[in-house]
C-alpha cells in the first residue's frame, strides 16, 4: 500500500529527474568539499534513500558497465612501466596479501554461519570479497539465495566505501589525484580515441572475463597507452557521469522488498562487514613492513570492496592506483577460481556444527 512518501506515485520522467538532480547536487557538493570519491558516494547514498522511499527505478546495466569501463581507463593510465616493474618485483607479497584476505573472508563466513543464522553457501558468497555483481551471479548459479547475497555484498560495499573515504581523507597527501587532474580537459582526437577503446574494451571484456566491463578496457588500453598509441583523455563531466552511474546502480538495488527481507539480519551483516574490513586493515599493516609504499595504498588494495569503488577512492586520494588495482584484480581472479570451493566448504562446516 502506498504511503505518504511513496515516490512510485510520481510520473516516471519526474522520478528520473529527481534522481539525476539530487545525485548531481550531492555528488558535486561532496566533490567541492574534497570528499574522496564524492561523485560516487553522493549518487549512491541518494539512490539508496530514494529506493527505500519507493522510487522504483533501475539504471540500465549498460550504463553501469560503461561506468566501470571509464574507471578501467583511469587504471590503464596509472600502469606505467615503473608501476608494472614494482608489481612484478613484489608478486610474492601480493600473493600473500591476497591469500590473507581470502582467509579472513573465509573466517567471517564461518562466523556468519555459526552465529548469524545464515545458510552456509549464502553466507560464503555474501562475505567473499570480489566484484559484487559477479558474486551475486555466481551465488545464483550455485543455489545460494541471491537476494541475501546481494544485500550482504552491497551492505559491505557501502561500509567499505564510506570507511575508505574517511581513511582516504585522513591519510591523503593532497586534494586530488594526478591522474584525475591529467584527464580533465577536452581534446577531440584523444577523447574520441579513449571513448572508442572504452566501449570496445567493455563490450569484449564482459563476454570473456569476470568483471570484464572494467578489466577489458584495462587490458586493451594499457598496451596502447604504454606504446604511446592512445593518449587517455576523459573529460570531467564524463567521469562524473561514470561515477554516478556506478553509485546509482548500486544504490537502486536497495528496494523496499529487499530491505524488508534482510532487515532482521542487517545488524549482523554490518557487523560481519566491519569485522572483515578491520581484518583486512590489519593485513595491510602487516604487508606495510615488507613493501616500500604508504598505508593508504595498501589499505585500499586489501580492502574488501569492489575494484571500481576502491580505484575511484585511490584516484581521488593520490594513493598508488597501480598497486590498488593490481591487488584487487588478483583477488578477483582468485575468488573466481576458488569461490565455489569456499562456499561448499563453509556449507559443510555449517552442517557439521549445527
Amino acid at each position: 500500500m502506498a504511503t505518504r512518501f511513496d515516490l512510485s506515485r510520481l510520473p516516471i520522467p519526474l522520478r528520473w529527474l529527481l534522481l539525476i538532480a539530487l545525485s548531481a547536487l550531492v555528488g558535486q557538493t561532496l566533490d567541492a568539499l574534497h570528499m574522496p570519491a564524492g561523485q560516487f558516494i553522493g549518487p549512491m547514498v541518494v539512490a539508496i534513500v530514494l529506493a527505500i522511499l519507493g522510487i522504483s527505478l533501475r539504471l540500465p546495466r549498460l550504463w553501469f558497465k560503461l561506468g566501470q569501463g571509464a574507471v578501467g581507463m583511469l587504471i590503464s593510465q596509472t600502469l606505467s612501466i615503473a608501476v608494472l616493474t614494482t608489481i612484478v618485483g613484489h608478486w610474492p607479497l601480493m600473493v600473500a596479501a591476497t591469500a590473507l584476505t581470502l582467509a579472513f573472508s573465509y573466517l567471517v563466513g564461518v562466523v556468519s554461519v555459526r552465529y548469524g543464522g545464515m545458510p552456509g553457501t549464502t553466507a560464503a558468497w555474501g562475505t567473499t570479497p570480489g566484484a559484487a555483481a559477479a558474486m551475486v551471479a555466481m551465488a545464483e548459479e550455485n543455489d545460494a539465495d541471491p537476494r541475501i547475497v546481494a544485500a550482504m555484498q552491497y551492505v559491505r560495499v557501502i561500509c567499505v566505501v564510506l570507511i575508505g573515504a574517511l581513511v582516504g581523507h585522513v591519510f591523503s597527501t593532497g586534494e586530488g589525484s594526478a591522474v584525475k587532474e591529467s584527464v580533465y580537459g577536452f581534446e577531440l582526437f584523444p577523447v574520441a580515441a579513449s571513448l572508442a577503446v572504452l566501449v570496445v574494451g567493455s563490450l569484449i571484456g564482459q563476454r570473456l572475463l569476470p568483471a570484464g566491463a572494467l578489466l577489458g578496457p584495462v587490458l586493451l588500453a594499457t598496451p596502447l597507452h604504454l606504446l604511446g598509441l592512445v593518449e587517455i583523455n576523459l573529460p570531467a563531466p564524463l567521469l562524473a557521469i561514470a561515477y554516478a552511474a556506478i553509485g546509482c546502480y548500486v544504490g537502486l538495488r536497495f528496494d523496499r522488498p529487499t530491505v524488508r527481507y534482510v532487515m532482521r539480519s542487517l545488524p549482523w551483516m554490518v557487523f560481519a562487514s566491519l569485522l572483515l574490513i578491520a581484518l583486512c586493515a590489519f593485513s595491510a599493516w602487516l604487508v606495510l613492513h615488507f613493501i616500500a609504499t604508504d598505508y593508504l595504498s595498501l589499505y585500499l588494495a586489501t580492502s574488501p570492496g569492489g575494484l571500481d569503488s576502491m580505484t575511484i577512492i585511490a584516484i581521488d586520494t593520490q594513493a598508488d592506483v597501480g598497486l590498488v588495482a593490481a591487488l584487487q584484480v588478483m583477488r578477483l581472479f582468485a575468488v573466481i577460481l576458488i569461490g565455489r570451493w569456499m562456499a561448499s566448504s563453509i556449507a559443510r562446516f555449517a552442517i557439521d556444527e549445527r
